[in-house]
């Protein structure tokens, strides 16, 4: 377990995962083991989305890749590369065309095992700062390489009256959950406002849009995403890719409490 502090705020990860962030002893982070996911946070990449209408098969410009819902970073291992009082940072490396294990297969998916045909080195940044916790993912490899990416937190919810709040917009946690497993997009949008107990500001860089999701009335996800892929059918998920340029993206997430 890395624990970063400064003042107040004390955030703990776990294997690259964020799976607590305290503020004066408020969590904002969805607790492992309570209702509705299994994780706390977790990454979409190569792609977002599910593929499995499309035989668990992604369009690329070197031929079909094999990948399952949101992409196979998720079955790999992070690395921890440096730690220090204040930040941390993990790294996951893939091999063109490695074959990874499909955790799902084969309870809930028919392919066993997924790849990618290009290499990548992902790294994900964790910076405690006196304005809140800075999150940066950088995606590496060639130049060229088609990608999606997304980030996947969940934030604990305490009171009836949460609601995720835009500058346009305000949407109750129950509406969210009326949308289903599509999840809701709020398009064109870099800040959003968790607005509960304590108010949360996530901001972003990078990252195009947001989608939201939950099953239950306790937590939701709120989702930084590249591509929303229920835009499109799913052999038709390559339209959302963009190419990495300069051999090196980087995408940034704030949590900022207000």
């Amino acid at each position: 377990m890395v624990i970063l502090q400064i003042d107040n705020q004390i955030v703990k990860i776990d294997a690259g995962e964020l799976v607590s962030y305290q503020v004066s002893g408020h969590e904002f982070i969805h607790q492992k083991g309570s209702p509705g996911w299994r994780n706390s946070d977790t990454e979409m990449f190569p792609i977002i989305g599910p593929t499995n209408e499309a035989e668990f098969k992604v369009t690329t410009p070197r031929g079909e890749a094999v990948q399952d819902q949101h992409g196979l970073l998720r079955e790999m291992d992070y690395e921890l590369i440096t730690q220090e009082e204040t930040s941390a940072l993990f790294q996951k490396k893939y091999t063109a065309k490695s074959k990874i294990v499909n955790s799902k297969f084969p309870k809930k998916s028919t392919a066993e095992q997924l790849f990618w045909p290009y290499d990548f080195r992902f790294r994900k940044m964790y910076e405690l700062k006196e304005n809140g916790l800075q999150i940066t993912f950088e995606v590496e490899g060639e130049e060229g390489m088609p990608f999606m990416l997304g980030y996947h937190p969940a934030f604990k919810v305490r009171t009836e009256a949460a609601t995720i709040r835009t500058e346009s917009k305000s949407v109750t946690i129950p509406e969210v959950m009326a949308v289903g497993s599509r999840a809701m997009e709020i398009k064109n949008c870099q800040k959003i406002l968790l607005d509960d107990e304590k108010t949360l500001e996530i901001t972003t860089e990078g990252f195009q849009s947001f989608m939201l999701w939950t099953e239950v009335a306790n937590m939701v996800c709120i989702e930084p995403i590249t591509f929303y892929p229920y835009a499109v059918t799913q052999d038709n998920l390559h339209r959302g890719f963009q190419e990495l340029t300069e051999k090196k993206s980087v995408f940034k997430v704030q949590l900022s409490p207000k």
